[in-house]
């Protein structure tokens, strides 16, 4: 089958469709920026990328199949002439997936606000690690495992990243519910996608949705310790197996330490010992991570004896590029980019980031740039976790000129309240005057004390991450 993508350039478009070059179709696509690395991925799997939209191209190229990716919209030419004449069958992403893949495997669908994508990458890497050839397709770049697609065995788990945002403009259901979950790991759940939800209760109506689908012989892993995950209920139509620091919990995380040197915790399973895990991975929420992900490959493939699973292969993982990975270290100055876009998740990583660099100056450098980020729905949440750093700058907000004055981030709001919080905070209006300020105010050669600077986008901070990091090695 020849097999068309629009916005193939996309991560999950990208590595949905090196699966189905994999599977022997015929790939193409096309994209409005045909940019690395994916591009050149791409290209050396011998599938054909086009440069923009173009719907007489696109009549030409006369493909048994069209997937529309999540980004596409109506005003598309493609999409208007694919609406226009129905001369094409055309799908979404997610349905493509269930169709060609997901429909005959036994599935590990990671799902909730925050860890998808390390969740997904370690269940994987942990499946590999004990001996199977696990399938899976992870929305990032994986370090380990070292590539973020593979078809696996038919026989074993196929591992996903069960993302609740919508399968695209014809289909507004979240993505997850085409995936066919044997194992459904509910990692947290929070208010976030206010382009798409209209409160907390929405979001976990989607969530109760996917819980409905999960059959009666297969798992859900929720964390336990989440009380919007135990509004949820019992869910006595499936077999449920929490996970956390509680009591309560059925797989219990003790003995959690981080220091600069590491982290270290302990996993048990019903009161029997399954293993002490010491890692380079930070934060009480990535254990959390790990503790989920081990758990739903127990449960997918040694249900009967789940502890036999090895977890001393926790201890190489790398994790995922753009997660709290390191771009500069030295004694004087470390530079992180993460992927955090959402409150939590950014107040959880400065607080693991004390932990790991006591005595730093924390910098945080913060791009609101998400759909829900640049907008003044979590702002208040946003003013309590970057109140936990020394000094904050924050970056333009993206396409400001899209949102009213009263619903766009107001980045002078919270600027004036973290100087009532003792946070040295600035902004500048473009960012690259920003980094031409963070440059000057953070870069001296000798400095008091060693500072740690921490950028936190989910996209591309207009190329300045990169040009920081640079600067830095530079004057190393």
């Amino acid at each position: 089958m020849k097999i068309y993508f629009m916005g193939i350039c996309g991560t999950a478009m990208g590595n949905a469709a090196l699966l189905a070059r994999a599977a022997g179709h015929e790939v193409l696509g096309a994209d409005t920026g045909v940019y690395p690395p994916m591009s050149t991925v791409l290209a050396d799997a011998g599938i054909i990328l086009h440069e923009g939209y173009d719907p007489i191209r696109l009549q030409g190229l006369a493909p048994d199949l069209v997937v529309i990716g999540n980004a596409m919209s109506r005003g598309n030419p493609e999409v208007e002439w694919l609406l226009d004449g129905r001369s094409l069958p055309f799908t979404s992403l997610p349905a493509l997936l269930h169709d060609t893949v997901l429909k005959t495997r036994k599935n590990i669908v990671v799902c909730g606000t925050h860890g998808k994508t390390t969740t997904t990458s370690l269940t994987a890497f942990l499946l590999r690690e004990n001996g199977r050839d696990p399938g899976f397709l992870i929305g990032g770049v994986p370090l380990d495992p070292p590539v973020g697609n593979h078809l696996g065995a038919a026989g074993d788990p196929f591992v996903i990243e069960g993302d609740e945002y919508d399968s695209a403009f014809f289909d507004k259901r979240s993505k997850f519910i085409h995936y066919a979950p044997h194992v459904a790991v509910l990692n947290n759940l929070e208010f976030d996608h206010a382009d798409i939800f209209r409160d907390l209760a929405d979001v976990q109506r989607t969530f109760a949705h996917l819980t409905r689908i999960v059959p009666r012989n297969g798992y859900i892993v929720m964390n336990g310790d989440d009380e919007n995950l135990r509004a949820l209920g019992d869910l006595p139509w499936t077999r449920v197996v929490r996970v956390g620091t509680g009591e309560g919990n059925d797989v219990r995380i003790v003995d959690f330490s981080e220091t600069p040197a590491g982290v270290g915790f302990r996993l048990i399973w019903s009161g029997r010992e399954w293993g002490a895990v010491k890692w380079a991975i930070p934060g009480i929420y990535n254990a959390r991570n790990a503790a989920m992900a081990a758990t739903a490959a127990a449960l997918a493939t040694r249900p009967e004896a789940p502890v036999a699973l090895s977890l001393e292969p926790l201890a190489r993982f790398r994790g995922v590029k753009r997660r709290q990975e390191v771009l500069v270290s030295t004694p004087a100055l470390t530079v992180i980019e993460d992927f955090g876009h959402h409150p939590t998740a950014l107040a959880e990583t400065l607080k693991s980031f004390r932990n790991r660099f006591p005595g730093a100056v924390l910098t945080a450098v913060f791009e609101p740039r998400s759909n829900t980020a640049r907008t003044n729905t979590l702002q208040a949440g946003f003013m309590a976790a970057l109140a936990l750093a020394d000094e904050v700058y924050l970056g333009a907000v993206n396409r400001a000129d899209k949102l009213k004055a009263d619903e766009r981030f107001n980045t002078d709001a919270v600027i004036a309240h973290l100087e009532s919080q003792g946070v040295r905070a600035a902004s500048a209006p473009t960012n690259a005057a920003l980094l031409d300020g963070l440059k000057a105010a953070t870069l001296p050669a000798s400095t008091a004390r060693a500072r740690l600077v921490v950028f936190f986008s989910n996209g591309s901070f207009d190329g300045i991450i990169a040009k920081y990091a640079a600067s830095a090695s530079a004057g190393s």
